[in-house]
């Protein structure tokens, strides 16, 4: 049996640096006696679904609320979280596919890069030429580098993934429900190789395909990188349990209202095909292994949605239940086993993280990043701080909404879309939500994760204080809700809708 290791959270800071500064004091990580450069660099996986909640994995949930009966049927995941760590304070850096997308693989806040929202197959918008990717980073230290599922960064010509780091590209361009079966004049949901549309998807039947064919597209990489002594990063964003839910024949369930279920544990199995596949070629050892969410479940959809395990709200919000999401990490030898630890760290980190791990050139910093290098979070250190001193949750067209400051989350003034309760919802399809003016707030994290309990008129002091950080986003990130406008924003490629 694994012994739990909880990991405290401090209440002091990192400071955030420049990539450069940081990289000059970062320590290499030898795995071997191979005079080979390569034989220092660990492989990365990371696989991160849509629109999974923080509740929707074995071990996540707040106290007193149950969980959902399919998560003790997530075995793979299971073994992720006894082979590895938990985070139960991990952040997406807003609440939505494209800009979340854009965060995790350049290190930014997703609105010092123009993207806020989510992209449509009308825009033209995308992730800017000149942005430097995790992949890119990756691919300049010797890495073959894939990604298999939703991009969702941008479909036109210069904004493939193979413009951007990736060698591969197996997968759709936007989510599956930005197509003609919902939105009257949308051109076909193409499925692509690299940068060329091979087939259209046309139904749900294709859609239930994807998981399986992904899969064995991630695992063959995985394989053929091995097979060339090549260190390997590979991304798999899955574009379930996203609307509309699709599962295969062998995990169809009889029942209409378990269909969400079912896609999960499909999902599931496709981690334990990756896992078999490191351990077949015997990548296990060396490789990063990172299971994780694009924002929180699309609570209008009914039981065709996840659960946030009891945190406020979901996507499309700046609450708790919208922007926190599932994480597991496992690298042997690297970080505890069974661990779980509530230090805070964002997907904006990873990035740094990597870099520090692979010792990319300090030329990377050339373009200023938001993340930090958080390797003492993921080994459970002691002395280990949150990743950033403040966290700000932008969402609508860069409104600032939201800034989290050590235990203390502090809510500005905003409209927020809201399914505070699922009676009366239909079983599935799209229920309409409600819109409420959210005041200024303040909420205790560490005793009031489900943000019920309004401190603000107890500790005006805590909000002022927060107010400064407050003033430093909108002076570099701007805010549409204060008419600001950022002097660190680069880039205008703004995305739209929700999806």
């Amino acid at each position: 049996m694994q012994t739990t290791m909880i990991c405290p959270m401090n209440s002091q800071f990192l400071a955030m640096t420049l990539l450069n500064v940081m990289l000059s004091a970062c320590t290499p990580l030898v795995r071997g006696s191979s005079t080979d450069p390569r034989a220092a660099l660990p492989n990365l996986v990371i696989i991160s679904c849509d629109d999974l909640g923080w509740g929707d994995i074995p071990g996540l949930a707040l106290p007193g609320y149950a969980p959902p009966s399919y998560t003790k049927d997530l075995t793979h995941i299971a073994r992720l979280e006894r082979e590895g760590v938990l985070f139960t304070n991990f952040y997406s850096a807003q609440p939505v596919c494209s800009a979340s997308r854009a965060a995790l693989l350049t290190g930014c806040y997703p609105n010092r890069v123009g993207i806020h929202g989510a992209l449509f197959p009308t825009d033209t918008a995308g992730i800017g030429e000149d942005e430097f990717t995790l992949a890119e980073m990756l691919r300049n230290q010797g890495y073959a580098t894939g990604v298999f599922g939703k991009w969702h960064l941008g479909h036109r010509e210069q904004h493939n993934p193979t413009k951007h780091g990736f060698d591969e590209f197996f997968g759709i361009p936007y989510s599956h429900d930005m197509w003609k079966a919902r939105f009257q004049g949308h051109p076909p949901l193409m499925l692509y190789d690299r940068a060329v549309a091979v087939e259209s998807i046309d139904d749900l039947e294709e859609v239930a395909a994807l998981t399986d064919r992904l899969t064995a597209r991630a695992c063959a990489f995985i394989r053929n990188a091995t097979a060339r002594q090549q260190p390997f990063f590979a991304y798999v964003p899955h574009p379930q349990p996203h609307t509309p839910l699709a599962a295969s024949d062998r995990f169809k369930p009889i029942e209409r209202c378990e269909l969400y279920g079912a896609v999960l544990r499909e999902i599931d199995w496709s981690v334990g095909e990756i896992l078999r596949t490191l351990e077949e070629t015997g990548a296990d050892k060396d490789t990063i292994v990172l299971f994780t969410s694009d924002n929180g479940p699309w609570l209008a959809f009914g039981c065709d949605a996840g659960s946030t395990g009891g945190l406020r709200e979901g996507k499309g919000t700046t609450f708790e239940g919208g922007v926190r999401v599932p994480c597991v990490l496992r690298w042997p030898g690297r970080v505890p086993q069974g661990a779980t630890s509530d230090t805070p760290w964002m997907t904006i980190d990873l990035f740094a993280t990597m870099a520090a791990i692979v010792r990319a050139a300090p030329s990377v910093a050339s373009r200023p990043i938001d993340g930090n290098d958080v390797r003492e979070i993921w080994s459970c250190d002691a002395s280990a701080r949150p990743s950033q001193e403040a966290f700000y949750f932008y969402y609508h067209t860069n409104a600032l909404e939201a800034v989290r400051v050590g235990k203390w989350k502090l809510c500005l003034p905003h409209a927020s879309r809201s399914v505070a309760s699922r009676a009366g919802l239909p079983p599935w399809g799209e229920a309409e939500y409600q819109i409420e003016q959210v005041p200024l707030s303040l909420y205790d994290l560490d005793e009031d994760p489900s943000e019920q309990r309004d401190l603000a008129k107890i500790f005006p002091e805590v909000v002022q204080s927060i107010m400064q950080q407050v003033e430093h986003a909108r002076a570099d990130l701007g805010d549409s809700l204060t008419h600001r406008t950022g002097r660190g924003v680069r880039g205008g490629r703004a995305g739209g809708g929700s999806s």
